[in-house]
């Protein structure tokens, strides 16, 4: 399926009676249960005939149980609360989250197969498609997980010493030289890129002025608490708990370097979802009603938060959780602000689509900071990764919107505008690059 259709057939009930029809029946077998499943959403009724829908005949799904590897992040609410609310079983799986110590973890295991699906960074995925983030192999984004809600901390010794945004750090690296270290969770992730972006962004290049690391999530704050760096770019709560703990600040969120940008995905390998394509539908519909839960109000949030910080998920202080979650920011500084670019999971359907550009912003990122030597095929490896059409068959059977266009907007913190649309040109119109 390289650069090709990723679009997985309707096959409504046809082992039992495909003998019996001709494929002018399995049309209108096919029209008459979408047509009943869309008016039953538009009516408001239960989602049930949905599932019975969708788990019936043919498309039942080939695994009863699902095994999905989680880093203790905020943003794996989605997937822990599949589980746990029960979703999952709605449409005929059983989410086992798998909670893993490293983001290289959980790639070794989705490669060779330990793990069906993840909660994983999306230039991860890409990555491995690439073979630049460890082995090489076809993979699969089914879904987009999360926008928003990462930061980058710096040092509370940075801070006393008045870098506390880009330009205050630019001007002391400028004039108190010395090696200045920088974490991020995974080479070819969205923390990485998220950092070079705003460390860029101030004429600080990462590649020369800098050492970079590489520390998994859960590591970050007791490694800045004893001074192995001086700033890192890492998904909540980790951020809000170093100011918790008195060790950093927030010099920047994620969501202003990109306001909703793509941050974790459902990730598969593209084997995993042409063998159990009804199993990966199944996992999207029932993250997808976790998704629509968790940003449904307040009390969710809570609960949600409350969930999640237990000892088998994030293993931290609800406290650390429950800010952040509600948009209610604090620097470490005195500053404290109500933001509402959040930590998103749904926001009516707006977060979960896999557009194909958002997947190809990372790609040119990778190209920018010399990961890839050559520039690669930009849309045909997001036509291949993302799998568009499965996810369309999940959220249309949902009454989940669905955009009109694989492509969308966004203007990042720089003022540049990236749309998709030449990614040649703009992978190379940096002035600041490997």
């Amino acid at each position: 399926m390289h650069g090709g259709s990723t679009e997985t057939p309707f096959l409504f009930f046809a082992n039992r009676n495909a003998c019996h029809m001709n494929s002018q029946d399995l049309k209108m077998t096919r029209r008459t249960v979408l047509k009943t499943a869309a008016a039953a959403s538009a009516v408001g009724a239960v989602p049930g005939l949905q599932s019975a829908v969708w788990a019936a005949g043919s498309d039942k799904p080939e695994l009863e149980e699902v095994k999905i590897g989680f880093i203790p992040l905020t943003d794996c609410a989605s997937v822990v609360m599949a589980s746990v609310l029960g979703f999952d079983k709605k449409y005929g799986v059983k989410i086992i989250p798998t909670k893993e110590a490293s983001w290289a973890g959980v790639r070794d295991k989705l490669v060779n197969g330990d793990l069906h699906m993840a909660h994983v960074l999306y230039g991860l995925i890409y990555g491995v498609q690439l073979g630049i983030g460890g082995p090489k192999k076809d993979m699969a984004v089914l879904m987009s997980l999360n926008n928003n809600g990462q930061a980058i901390t710096l040092s509370k010794a940075l801070a006393d010493k008045k870098a506390v945004d880009g330009p205050s750090l630019a001007k002391l690296m400028a004039t108190e030289k010395r090696e200045y270290t920088f974490a991020q969770t995974f080479p070819t992730g969205t923390h990485a890129m998220w950092l070079y972006y705003w460390l860029a962004t101030y004429g600080i290049n990462p590649m020369k002025d800098a050492k970079v690391i590489t520390v998994p999530p859960p590591q970050m704050v007791a490694n800045m608490r004893v001074g192995n760096m001086d700033g890192y770019c890492v998904g909540e709560p980790w951020g809000h708990r170093a100011i918790m703990d008195g060790i950093g600040i927030t010099a920047v969120t994620t969501q202003d370097i990109w306001q909703d940008h793509p941050e974790k995905v459902l990730g598969a390998t593209d084997e995993f979802v042409k063998k159990y394509p009804n199993t990966a539908r199944a996992v999207i519909m029932a993250i997808l009603e976790a998704s629509k839960w968790i940003d449904a109000g307040l009390q969710n949030k809570l609960k949600m938060a409350e969930t999640i910080s237990a000892k088998s998920y994030v293993n931290t202080g609800v406290d650390a959780i429950n800010q952040r979650i509600l948009g209610r920011y604090q620097n470490g500084l005195g500053k404290t602000w109500d933001d509402p670019n959040h930590m998103k999971f749904f926001n009516d359907g707006k977060v979960n689509f896999p557009y194909l550009s958002d997947g190809m912003w990372f790609l040119t990122q990778h190209k920018r900071w010399g990961l890839l030597k050559d520039h690669p095929d930009y849309l045909g490896v997001a036509k291949q990764v993302n799998k568009v059409d499965l996810y369309k068959q999940a959220a249309s059977a949902m009454g989940v919107p669905i955009p009109k266009d694989v492509m969308r907007t966004s203007k990042m913190i720089d003022g540049t505008v990236w749309d998709g649309k030449d990614p040649k040109k703009y992978a190379d119109s940096f002035k600041i690059k490997a």
